[in-house]
């Protein structure tokens, strides 16, 4: 039994689930997984190239920051990282992360600060034989505005540990993108400790690399608070890409939307998305939603999606999930090219209509167009090369 303390000071008790291991960063409380356990029996385990026992070979990856006026960064211990508040790891991969990274890297906003452009990171590995943790803490202080981006690039296997605290009625935009080589490795966590009435919004894509499994997790530290969070994931012959979520709606008045949406060509590609929303009994009048979304573009591929909903108290404004994936929608197509657009073209409209919506939520237009660019190379190995690569605001592209 799990036995925690809710807002009123009452105590909840909750039968452990095991869609969510209990978060610890001690090591022995995450034994080496064998492939059946829940939450890993969908990741080729043989693939994760030693992340799960492996203490690292002493590399590190290439950091480049771009960190706007009020913003500092400093080298802080372990035993420091974990007085912060951000969330433990609920995975062995994210707690060798903690355990092996050497310290964390602290971004620090002041509360009342809204920066005048976003924090960008550049993280980028030499090669896939090189076993790299990393750990980083942002930490948004009270009613501050930030805009975050992290992208990931070259060759690595890869454990990362990201925590980002929002203080009370903070702004939060964060964005992550695995670009990685086709022989990488990234796997790890991101978590969200959203104060009261606080708002964050988080993108997560993931392109490149050999595999890629990401858990993301969202905690409430006061009543109000709210989370966006939205997905944009590619696959091509051979990758597995993963994304595992959880929401924990811990705290009443709280507010969460989760929209990921993937899609797949070659043979051997795979995807997996789980989804996992809880309501604890404490957690009155929350409103919940979560969708995923794949598209198949050729045979031989196979995409995994397993929303959940855990709710324990009926007193709620709203709670509801959604899965759908399928091909092309033939309307669509015919609609296309019933009006002249030939059918390489109709195909990669449709595709960029599907992910428009999410794209255009980044908000950071060089971004935006990098993604759009990765996407058309995605295509290209299957529809072809387009003449030109239109915006993600381009009034010709629709939503899916």
């Amino acid at each position: 039994m799990d036995t925690r303390p809710n807002v009123a000071g009452a105590v909840e008790t909750t039968i452990a689930s095991h869609l969510h291991p209990r978060p610890s960063y001690d090591l022995a409380d995450h034994p080496v997984p064998k492939g059946r356990e829940e939450v890993w029996r969908f990741t080729p385990l043989r693939r994760l190239r030693g992340l799960l026992e492996a203490e690292g070979t002493g590399a590190k990856l290439t950091q480049e920051y771009a960190l706007p006026v009020g913003v500092t960064v400093n080298r802080i211990s372990s035993k420091e990282a974990r007085t912060l508040g951000g969330h433990a790891p609920g995975d062995r991969i994210a707690a060798m992360a903690a355990e092996h990274a050497g310290g964390a890297v602290l971004f620090e906003v002041p509360g009342g600060r809204e920066l005048g452009g976003p924090i960008t990171i550049d993280l980028t590995g030499q090669s896939a034989d090189d076993i790299v943790h990393g750990h980083m803490v942002f930490l948004i202080g009270r009613h501050a505005k930030a805009q975050i981006v992290i992208q990931h690039q070259g060759s690595a296997t890869y454990a990362g540990l990201i925590q980002v605290v929002a203080k009370d009625g903070a702004q939060v935009s964060f964005v992550s993108i695995a670009d990685w080589a086709d022989d990488a490795v990234h796997a790890g966590q991101v978590s969200f400790t959203v104060g009261r009435d606080a708002q964050v919004r988080s993108v997560a894509v993931s392109l490149g690399g050999d595999l890629v499994r990401i858990a993301e997790t969202a905690e409430y530290a006061g009543p109000g608070g709210s989370i966006d969070q939205f997905g944009l994931y590619f696959a091509d012959a051979g990758q597995h890409i993963e994304h595992r979520l959880f929401v924990d709606h811990n705290e009443p008045r709280t507010r969460s939307n989760v929209d990921y949406r993937g899609a797949l060509q070659g043979k051997g590609a795979h995807t997996v998305w789980v989804g996992d929303v809880l309501i604890r009994k404490a957690a009155e009048g929350i409103e919940t939603y979560e969708s995923n979304k794949n598209l198949l573009l050729t045979d031989g591929c196979k995409a995994d999606s397993v929303p959940n909903l855990e709710i324990e108290t009926g007193e709620i404004e709203g709670a509801g999930h959604a899965s759908t994936t399928g091909r092309f929608d033939d309307q669509q197509l015919f609609y296309l090219r019933s009006r002249g657009i030939d059918e390489a073209e109709a195909r990669r409209l449709v595709v960029h209509g599907f992910f428009a919506d999410i794209i255009r939520r980044i908000g950071v237009p060089d971004v935006e167009k990098r993604l759009l660019e990765a996407i058309e190379t995605e295509l290209a190995a299957h529809v072809g090369v387009p003449e030109n690569i239109e915006t993600p605001n381009n009034t010709e592209i629709k939503e899916a």
